[in-house]
């Protein structure tokens, strides 16, 4: 299978496979395609050429991604069912439909996590790291668990008894639990107890080396039966049953809340408190135990998933140590851009030459820190507007604007109350800017901002100049080490100002218009992307090249994917690397036989969203209009979010995203799957003797061309040959 879509034409469409193009089944499933990503993410722990650590860290991503799934998704899907909705997917299908498929893949989703975890632990046995039970255990690792449990578990476990003067207890999304059948060692009487571990709790406790240097870790479930003469004296357990409660994490905030912040405090304990959609038990519990759980959570036998191994595969992470460091990727230094050290590390003076787009993590995203701290302490600064929709814990960030805010410049941010997941962290950094003076705005009620933008104004001379980041991922510098995100810094006139029009709509509702470089959803984003591919369907129908190539996480929106579907009927040629979700049947004849996806998934978590349209010219170009964006192509990100496509028209930066990072991503083979007409993905292979291309390590290697400095770009290679000098675009 040909994954280097770079040097190579497309397949003979597949003549099996007929879709009428107005029928639903034009479209792939959703919840279908995100299954098949995580697929792909558990397929990552058979690859040989993956450090062993990090095969168990995909095996742990692989879980936490079903379960965050449950939590969101087929929690929506349950509730519909319930609520008795009759609307259908894209694809035609009903919730109860779609649950039915959901299921079955998942339940064979969680087999295969569970062989892959059994084929896992003689890998790392080899390698001296156990996972050993009470058996296992010597005099002096009884001793130690000993003096552990008395100082940092006992004073926090509280043991509860089940029954009518004990009432089932409440628990919380994630609740990880020992339901137990207790008798006296005296009077033989029976009691049913319940062992709730608490979250801050490791699930994995590691024990002393042995002297050959040995890596021993105890499941937290088993100290705690060790030790359970402690939590229940003169009591024995008879039985025993290992759950986990997955709850909805939906989150619903009233439309007129009058203080938003409130408001959300309130959703998120709710949320808290959301409907038990999911209970994992240990297989070889108890049918009386396992029923007794159910029924308290009142979930329904068939959510009720019985686990043969493991019950909590995310939390294999913790078997993941510092101290084999032969067993992980060899650490990643990100470069520094040369262009700010060439001026003594002031950015606003690179940026001055002319606009510079970082590729993290390949290059660090401290320069984006560094941005906001000169920005701070630079006395000719006067504003700083900021979107926050996550970003780390003591984010320097929020510490630059805080520090700007109380040096009296204006700093407006916007903080993003709805980011799932981040919504507590985020009312806490709102309160923070606020103490510091700056002024803080929570954006729409009914739509997310998820527009990564931040804007410096800085008095030059006569005159006040914008300079401009925009970015495809969060102001986040824990995620920039291993998302690939793009930033993109300017003092382009045209951006600076689209960007004050954008942050104007979101903290007074000013409609934007008159926007020139930077388009925004849900107003004008999607509008642009399927005016220009009409463009490209236009020189298609004119014989002239026609052709786009684009990246993001997810495409699945019908509008948009019928005008792909459009221009590949036109003749247009089209490349997609879309990590996730893909609604797009690509390769049928009469519909989408110029249409190639390919999924990329490896050491970088894939994250930035990329559009190029060869704008008459065909790719790679010098004529092509190029965009980047903080939107997936997705009905939310489309229409229910504000979003940024923000046109590049630096030379450099524009020939930096054709010839280096898209190309370097079409050409990828080494972490690429290859969509196919029916919905499966097929991983590329090397011939016999060969060795496959990878983008990542390219990146790794190889500088990019707009951070060069006064050394030149001699040395930042191109991956393709531009051939076409029709003049750049709106050259800056």
């Amino acid at each position: 299978m040909r994954a280097d879509f770079l040097n190579s034409e497309p397949e003979t469409p597949n003549a099996e496979i007929e879709v009428d193009p107005a029928a639903p089944d034009r479209f792939f499933n959703r919840e279908m395609s995100w299954l098949a990503f995580n697929w792909r993410v558990l397929e990552q722990v058979d690859d040989e050429r993956t450090p062993l650590l990090e095969r168990v860290k995909f095996l742990s991503i692989s879980g936490s991604n079903l379960d965050e799934f449950y939590n969101v998704r087929v929690a929506g899907l349950r509730a519909q069912t319930r609520a008795g909705v009759e609307g259908r997917s894209l694809d035609g299908r009903t919730a109860s439909q779609q649950l039915q498929m959901v299921d079955q893949q998942a339940a064979a989703l969680q087999d295969a996590q569970q062989r892959t975890w059994t084929s896992l632990r003689p890998l790392l046995a080899k390698q001296g790291i156990h996972v050993v039970g009470l058996s296992d255990l010597t005099v002096n690792d009884r001793e130690a668990l000993a003096a552990r449990f008395n100082a940092e578990v006992f004073p926090i476990m509280t043991p509860l008894a089940v029954d009518p003067a004990h009432p089932f207890p409440f628990i919380p999304n994630m609740g990880l639990g020992i339901a137990l059948h207790l008798r006296h060692r005296q009077n033989h009487e029976t009691l049913t107890g319940l062992l709730l571990i608490p979250p801050y709790l490791d699930r994995y406790w590691r024990l002393a080396d042995n002297p050959e240097g040995t890596i021993r870790f105890l499941p937290v479930e088993e100290l705690l039966l060790l030790h359970l003469d402690e939590l229940f004296p003169r009591f024995e357990a008879t039985e025993r049953c290992l759950f986990r409660v997955l709850r909805d994490s939906d989150l619903e905030v009233e439309e007129e809340a009058e203080d938003l912040m409130r408001e959300f405090e309130t959703a998120l304990k709710r949320r808290r408190k959301g409907r038990a959609i999911r209970l994992k038990v240990s297989s070889d519990a108890p049918a009386d135990l396992k029923g007794l759980i159910a029924d308290q959570l009142e979930i329904d036998r068939s959510e009720m998933i019985e686990v043969e191994g493991v019950v909590g595969i995310t939390d294999l992470s913790q078997l993941i140590v510092d101290d084999r460091p032969e067993l992980n990727w060899v650490p990643y230094q990100p470069r520094l851009p040369e262009r700010v050290r060439d001026h003594n590390g002031d950015i606003f003076a690179a940026v001055r030459q002319k606009d510079m787009l970082l590729h993290h993590p390949y290059e660090s995203f401290e320069t984006v820190v560094q941005f906001l701290q000169q920005a701070a302490r630079d006395p000719n600064v006067v504003a700083i507007k900021q979107t926050l929709y996550r970003t780390s814990k003591g984010s320097p960030i929020v510490k630059a604007l805080c520090e700007a805010a109380e040096e009296g410049k204006s700093v407006t941010a916007l903080v993003e109350l709805k980011a799932r997941f981040d919504e507590a962290a985020n009312i806490q950094l709102a309160r923070e800017l606020e103490r510091a003076g700056a002024q803080v705005v929570f954006g729409f009620v009914d739509w997310k901002t998820h527009a990564k933008i931040s804007t410096v104004v800085r008095h030059e001379g006569s005159e006040m100049v914008t300079y401009s980041h925009f970015g495809t991922g969060n102001y986040h510098p824990i995620t920039a080490r291993f998302y690939t995100d793009l930033s993109m810094f300017t003092c382009s006139r045209n951006h600076g100002r689209d960007a004050a029009k954008i942050f104007n709509f979101i903290t007074g509702y000013a409609e934007p218009s008159g926007l020139e470089a930077v388009k925004i959803s849900p107003l004008f984003l999607k509008q642009t992307l399927i005016e220009c591919l009409e463009v490209e369907i236009a020189h298609a129908r004119a014989g002239r090249p026609a052709q786009v190539w684009a990246k993001m996480n997810s495409l699945f929106e019908g509008e948009v994917i019928d005008a792909l579907y459009r221009a590949s009927q036109a003749g247009v040629r089209i490349d997609l690397v879309i990590r996730g979700i893909c609604g797009l049947r690509p390769g049928i004849k009469g519909l989408s036989e110029n249409i190639r996806v390919k999924s990329i998934v490896g050491r970088f978590l894939e994250h930035s969203r990329i559009v190029c349209f060869g704008n008459g010219h065909g790719l790679p170009s010098e004529g092509a209009r190029v965009f980047i964006s903080s939107a997936d192509w997705m009905d939310r990100n489309l229409n229910r979010r504000v979003e940024t496509l923000a046109e590049v028209t630096n030379p450099t930066v524009h020939a930096q995203i054709i010839d280096q990072i898209m190309a370097g991503n079409l050409r990828d083979e080494a972490q690429s799957w290859v969509l196919q007409p029916g919905g499966t993905y097929v991983r590329a292979e090397a011939p016999p003797g060969d060795e496959l291309f990878s983008c990542h390590e390219f990146f790794m290697k190889y500088p990019s061309l707009s951070g060069r400095g006064r050394s030149g770009a001699a040395d930042a290679p191109r991956l393709t040959q531009v051939t076409d000098k029709a003049e750049a675009p709106h050259a800056a």
